[in-house]
């Protein structure tokens, strides 16, 4: 009986250790390949972002919920106090950017809306539209805070903006692995 037992509740651990590894590998956003480019007297970004979605948000998405998306841009004078192994960071500018996207079920489109100028595009795709959301071309940078680039770091980053839901949906999508998508921040390289 003790053997059962033991082998019952080693089991159990590897199942939950399982569980645990499935939900540490769920899709989240990830920023790839930020850039920071010298355009003539100023600088400009340049990234391409990847939104894999998860089962929960597309059916929301599908069933008629605008889903709203943020990429966050933080500008960060970084002083090395001892040089690269500690930096005080002072943040000189931050920007938040969203978007919203709908689905329209009777022209079968996705709508995606830029709620800073309310510029809108429709896609026949989810793919396109996503596409679309995640590619940053030659955005400008204030020219008040990159006359001097040395000590400056550009961080991203991009997620759900949950507190958009509908406010039916709000507590379970906040406790929900499956709506917490967001990316880590990550710096871009300058040229």
């Amino acid at each position: 009986m003790p053997v059962f037992s033991i082998s019952k509740r080693l089991l159990q651990i590897i199942t939950l250790w399982l569980l645990m590894q499935s939900t540490a590998n769920a899709a989240i956003f990830s920023v790839n390949n930020p850039i920071v480019s010298r355009i003539g007297n100023g600088y400009v970004l340049s990234a391409q972002i990847s939104y894999p979605l998860t089962p929960r948000v597309i059916e929301a998405l599908q069933n008629g919920v605008p889903i709203t998306f943020f990429q966050e841009l933080k500008l960060i004078d970084a002083f090395p106090l001892i040089g690269n192994f500690w930096q005080w960071e002072t943040t000189l500018w931050e920007q938040i950017i969203r978007y919203q996207l709908r689905y329209h079920a009777l022209s079968e489109q996705y709508v995606l809306e830029s709620l800073d100028t309310k510029h809108q595009q429709s896609f026949p795709s989810l793919t396109g539209a996503l596409a679309a959301l995640g590619k940053i071309s030659k955005m400008p940078l204030p020219p008040k805070f990159t006359s001097s680039t040395e000590d400056l770091l550009l961080e991203i980053r991009s997620g759900l903006d949950l507190n958009a839901l509908p406010t039916p949906m709000r507590p379970g999508a906040l406790i929900s692995d499956k709506w917490d998508l967001t990316s880590p921040w990550v710096r871009a390289v300058w040229q």
